[in-house]
């Protein structure tokens, strides 16, 4: 997007299957695991870029090896950084020890990384300090094996304070108040129970104590630690976890918030946030990675059984409608249909906002990930003018001359490249003047490309504070001199904070937000506003599940073309030359573009579980009273 947002996190779990001399005879190298967490990891790199981490146990290990690994990195390119050390340490000691090269035995026992089971993360930090600490997998220790937990997710919890509070009534005395810790010490805790259990049990059948502990690994059950510990969580989540002796486990929310895919063949299974990364990475076709239902677990148990288990009893489902915009890559076969749909969806209100004139008309798109939507409103344009031709044709008939056919069939849709973003242009200076001046050159124009009265269409994926629009875009577009600039977004208008793990949580940071604040000052209606304050203030100790969203109430009185027409004059800067109209998507034709992925909570309100009615009523009291802080 023009206005970027920051959105956690992308997961890869790999579970070899063979034992790992099989990939040494098969592929050549016992490190097969590892490469291609490697390119699971790159292939998700859209979806985190401010920390990346991995992790690996490897199965079967004597008392005193080590059987787990993980490094973690918060440098500018992360995953380099990671499989830089990974491979440096690999190197380094087949280097200091030869006799290790062809013995696939010597690797596993002394060379970290290389085991069967593998953890990949790659995250956006939404909010909070992006240091080390804050990057996943996390991990927690204990000198049982099965009492190893290593965590990972791409979530964000809307009751963490309340998941807190559970882990202190067992007991427990957290570290940190965060999601990711709650999340992590609340499945170790029925872990450690479920291990205890168990362990009390095998003893009572008459096993000695070295004999219980490969039991354990038999008879655990993923599904009932799983179902215990994620009876109160309340949020969009898709969490990998492994466990010491070789367990590993993925699951997803109830309502289906967050995307998570699987494959499995005689060799390997695998799971990952994004269905591309694992059609390239293991070269299978569409239709053989599996997506995981909301409210389910895919788990792989230490002797490589498979099951597909219900934790949680699915909601209706809501998937997160901004993956299929702008945050999965477009190269999945679905999502690809389905931008190019939002595109051809959105061109009536095109066509009428340059009054049907397409040959004075430039189109053209911002940022690149836009141009899969910007096709399919071209294919529509075109598909118009073919009408057009067509009756033009016929209503002349065969007393056409060859120059009229000529002109007919020469107008076609005008497509340019009209702007390029200058990725290495950086804004060093610190004074607020200097900075918007550095910020309007962030876009470069082909200039030529708008004849001077053109209209000039951009498309964008969506525009959501509209900062880049009104302090470098417009200015810039401006200088081609056309008569009209239309700025289009692919996806409606945003109105409501995300808590679900998109870095959108404060309401007056929205352009639409703004934009209805002023029609409510103008009109003399803030009245309603004090009302909607008053009405979150008395939800403030309402239980979750009776909270109502009155922030519903502020948009109400206004129509969606009024909230563009004002969003318009907000971002249109005092000194441009043009006319600027702002078109955002419908949200019924977001549905007809997206029907699988209906979650739309941050255009319309409606939110898929009982925490986003608090979260949204807590944004708006924290504007009111002007508190610059996140909801949740």
């Amino acid at each position: 997007m023009s206005d970027a947002i920051k959105h956690e996190c992308g997961i890869s779990v790999i579970r070899l299957l063979k034992p790992l001399e099989y990939y040494k005879k098969k592929y050549g190298t016992a490190f097969y695991g590892v490469n291609k967490m490697y390119l699971m990891m790159e292939k998700q790199h859209n979806r985190g870029q401010d920390g990346a981490g991995f992790a690996s146990i490897k199965l079967d290990m004597a008392p005193g090896e080590r059987f787990m690994s993980r490094v973690r990195s918060i440098e500018q390119q992360p995953i380099q950084d990671i499989f830089a050390q990974i491979n440096d340490r690999i190197n380094t000691t087949l280097k200091e020890h030869p006799e290790y090269v062809n013995d696939v035995a010597l690797q596993k026992k002394h060379i970290p990384y290389i085991g069967e089971v593998l953890l990949g993360h790659v995250r956006y930090g939404t909010f909070g300090k992006n240091s080390m600490e804050s990057v996943h997998p996390f991990l927690r220790q204990n000198n049982w094996m099965h009492r190893n937990l290593i965590v990972a997710g791409n979530f964000n919890m809307t009751n963490v304070h309340e998941l807190f509070d559970n882990l202190i009534q067992l007991g427990q005395h957290p570290k940190d108040m965060v999601d990711t810790v709650t999340v992590m010490e609340k499945i170790g805790h029925f872990l450690d129970d479920a291990v205890a259990k168990l362990y009390k049990k095998i003893k009572k059948e008459g096993y000695t104590k070295q004999e219980a502990s490969p039991l354990i690994a038999e008879r655990i059950k993923v599904s009932k630690i799983l179902r215990r510990a994620a009876k109160n969580f309340d949020g969009g989540y898709a969490m990998a976890g492994l466990f010491g002796h070789g367990d590993a486990f993925v699951l997803r929310d109830p309502s289906g918030i967050r995307p998570a895919y699987y494959y499995q063949d005689d060799e390997v299974v695998v799971m990952a946030s994004e269905r591309p990364a694992i059609q390239t990475v293991f070269n299978v076709k569409y239709e053989e990675v599996k997506e995981l239902d909301p409210g389910h677990a895919i788990i792989v148990k230490k002797n490589g059984d498979v099951f597909l288990e219900e934790i949680l009893e699915p909601r209706e489902r809501k998937a997160c409608s901004f993956e299929r915009i702008y945050f999965s890559r477009g190269s999945d076969q679905e999502i690809y249909q389905e931008r190019k749909e939002l595109g051809k969806l959105i061109f009536p209100q095109i066509l009428e906002s340059i009054n049907h004139d397409i040959k004075n008309t430039v189109f053209s798109y911002i940022p690149n990930t836009a141009e899969t939507s910007f096709y399919g409103m071209v294919k529509e344009a075109q598909n118009y003018l073919n009408k057009k031709k067509e009756e033009q044709i016929l209503t002349i008939g065969a007393k056409i001359t060859s120059k009229e056919l000529h002109e007919i069939l020469e107008i076609r849709p005008r497509i340019e490249k009209v702007a390029i973003k200058d990725a290495k242009l950086r804004t060093f200076i610190t004074q607020d003047s200097s900075r918007d001046d550095l910020v309007a050159h962030v876009y470069d124009i082909s200039y030529g490309s708008v004849e001077k009265g053109d209209n000039l269409v951009i498309i964008d994926d969506s525009i959501v504070r509209g900062t880049t629009l009104k302090k470098s875009i417009l200015r810039i577009l401006d200088r081609l001199s056309p008569s009209k600039i239309i700025v289009v977004s692919s996806a409606p208008q945003i109105r409501y904070p995300d808590c679900y793990g998109i870095d959108m949580a404060k309401l007056e940071d929205f352009i639409a937000f703004k934009a209805a604040l002023a029609l409510h000052q103008e009109r003399l209606t803030m009245n309603l506003v004090d009302d909607i304050y008053e009405k979150c203030l008395q939800q403030v100790d309402t239980k979750d599940q009776d909270v109502i969203n009155y922030v519903k109430e502020f948009y109400a009185p206004f129509t969606a073309e009024e909230i563009s027409q004002k969003i318009g004059e907000l971002l249109s800067p005092n000194d441009i030359k043009a006319e600027v109209q702002i078109i955002y998507q419908t949200v019924e034709n977001l549905h007809l573009a997206c029907p699988k992925n209906l979650g739309d909570w941050y255009f319309t309100g409606d939110y898929p579980t009982p925490g986003g009615n608090r979260v949204v009523n807590r944004a708006f009291i924290n504007f009111f009273e002007g508190k610059n802080e996140r909801a949740y």
